[in-house]
């Protein structure tokens, strides 16, 4: 008798492998009924304040360019520049963008320096629904700036669990 003549014998290993693959089978472990990620706008003002801290938050210096009627969130073009020199002793740190709406209210950080000459970003970014979207530069001073738009979005993206 060969060795795959020889019935399985029980062990722990080979339980082990027919209990998780029952459990799969029965989606046991999954989550159920939890609710999508959704920002609001107080948890965008908490994400902010995480990145500003006691700083005041200031009007100007930075602008956000997107339409303001989207048809479809799923690729919105979004750009965002702050005036600076951009020079050693006067630059952006850094420039944040958050949304009110979609499942997170982070949506980009990006951290410049004085040697990316000016302080401009173009993307595309998904909108999951008609909200406010803000913009903050973070000055080597350390003051912050910031500009706000209202976009709306007739088809929504960023849809999570559908």
């Amino acid at each position: 008798m060969t060795r795959q003549d020889e019935p399985l014998s029980r062990t722990r290993r080979r339980f082990l492998l027919e209990a998780g693959a029952i459990a799969g089978a029965a989606g046991i472990g999954l989550p159920r009924g939890s609710e999508p990620a959704a920002a609001t706008p107080a948890s965008m003002r908490a994400a902010i304040r995480k990145i500003v801290g006691e700083a005041p938050l200031n009007r100007g210096k930075i602008k956000i360019d997107v339409p303001a009627l989207i048809e479809n969130g799923n690729a919105v073009p979004f750009t965002v520049s702050c005036e600076s020199p951009m020079t050693e002793s006067d630059h952006v740190k850094a420039i944040h963008v958050f949304t009110e709406k979609n499942p997170q209210p982070n949506v980009i950080s990006v951290q410049l320096g004085p040697r990316a000459g000016r302080a401009s970003v173009s993307t595309r970014i998904r909108l999951a629904d008609t909200q406010k979207v803000v913009a903050v530069a973070q000055m080597s001073d350390g003051s912050f700036w910031s500009d706000d738009v209202e976009v709306v979005v007739t088809l929504a993206a960023c849809l999570e669990g559908t």
